[in-house]
């Protein structure tokens, strides 16, 4: 098979509707070819530091001369005193172990689980994907696979995850559709604030203008949410909501208020103003007699009362997409194999080609063993058989009359 001119570089995009680009490489090789090779990590160390040893001894040295007499002179700590007939010890200002040298104990933070193996594969999106097909039928094109690939992977829109936890360790969803997690406790523990748009209608009003003159606000340095004055009376309730909500997994309520600092810019002062005249309210969306309550408190009580059980299944598998992904663990898993499936996106590779067939289109290797989706099935281009323009038929008898001077690559 032969492969001859220059092709025009087009924009393939899987989620809309535009010209056919980044997929068509003029030498019909992947873009990592291309990449620069990564530089030397120790390129500029010229081995062992002399001078280390130097460092490790640091009492000054004996600078007499050799005719001064008398005693060596003692470059030892000072000895501290203790009771007559005891024996001298050399003062060591470190602190005895077990002691904090600030003046606190330190507070062990909990050790997480250890996440169990989980099969992790990308998915291209099915509309996504037949806006694809549809592009590349529309033309006449041979596209890189492996681009293909990197272009669906590259926005988390553009793919889904399929996860397949073990059989002895399955995955846990919220609902039919929800947030799916690793870890059923906290799951349960965070059913809340996952799906409370699904059970309640929330209001959002605004009262009148906070009365009295404060000078400066409480702010978590974790999530940025404001908390007041520490001498309104709704302060303490707002701490201790937003560490039962988002941080009491992490860590204990005595470390979290060292996460508070205070904040004395009037402009931050006047936002938790006219962000505190705001009152929100819920109302339940599946009961024949609505209720509407008007703290989260009491919302979150009436849902673990009425709606939490039942609402949490196992799984052995699910296709989500990244928004549904609940814990932290199960994100960095799912990111570490993106990481490795981006360097090599066999996996991806092989998706798109198994329903490329199934629409009709064709896929062939290229020299180097590189795969290519075409519309049209690759055929041995032969001067007297193939039918073609007279414009191409043209360029082909010239360059078959002068093969040492035109440069062409050949399947």
């Amino acid at each position: 098979m032969t492969f001859r001119g220059a092709w025009r570089k087009r924009t393939l995009v899987p989620d809309a509707p535009v010209e056919l680009d980044e997929l068509v490489d003029l030498k019909m090789l992947p873009a990592w070819v291309n990449e620069p090779a990564p530089t030397e990590r120790y390129a500029q160390h010229d081995g062992e530091d002399r001078g280390d040893h130097r460092s490790r001894d640091r009492r000054p040295r004996d600078k007499r001369r050799p005719d001064q007499k008398g005693p060596r002179p003692s470059f030892d700590r000072p000895v501290s005193k203790g009771k007559p007939g005891d024996r001298p010890r050399r003062h060591d200002p470190r602190p005895p172990r077990g002691h904090d040298r600030h003046g606190k104990d330190r507070q062990h933070r909990p050790v997480e689980k250890p996440l169990p193996s989980i099969g992790v594969k990308f998915l291209p999106p099915l509309h996504a994907f037949e806006n694809v097909v549809a592009q590349i039928k529309s033309g006449t094109v041979a596209y890189s696979l492996f681009a293909l690939a990197r272009l669906f992977l590259e926005k988390p829109t553009r793919y889904e995850v399929k996860l397949t936890g073990p059989a002895e360790s399955p995955l846990f969803q919220l609902g039919e559709s929800g947030a799916i997690s690793a870890d059923r406790e906290f799951l349960e523990h965070s059913a809340f604030r996952l799906a409370r748009s699904d059970f309640y209608k929330i209001d959002i009003t605004e009262t009148e203008p906070i009365k009295g003159n404060f000078t400066n606000v409480a702010r978590c340095r974790l999530s940025g949410t404001l908390l007041g004055p520490t001498n309104h009376h709704d302060y303490q309730r707002r701490l201790r909501n937003l560490y039962e909500q988002r941080f009491s997994r992490r860590m204990n309520f005595p470390e979290y208020q060292h996460k508070i600092e205070i904040i004395s810019d009037p402009a931050v002062v006047e936002k938790w103003k006219q962000d505190a005249r705001k009152q929100t309210t819920f109302t339940t969306l599946r009961e024949e007699a609505p209720q509407t309550f008007s703290s989260e408190t009491e919302t979150e009580r009436h849902f673990r009362q009425h709606y939490l059980d039942g609402l949490i299944r196992s799984v052995a598998e699910a296709t989500i997409s990244t928004a549904q992904i609940a814990d932290r663990a199960l994100r960095r898993v799912v990111e570490e194999a993106w990481t490795g499936e981006t360097r090599s996106p066999s996996s991806m590779m092989q998706e798109l080609a198994s329903r490329l067939r199934e629409n009709s289109l064709h896929i062939f290797r290229h020299r180097r063993g590189m795969l290519f989706v075409s519309p049209i099935y690759p055929r041995a281009f032969t001067n007297e058989q193939t039918a073609v323009s007279s414009q191409v038929r043209t360029i082909v008898d010239a360059i078959a009359a002068s093969p040492r001077r035109v440069c062409r690559t050949d399947a």
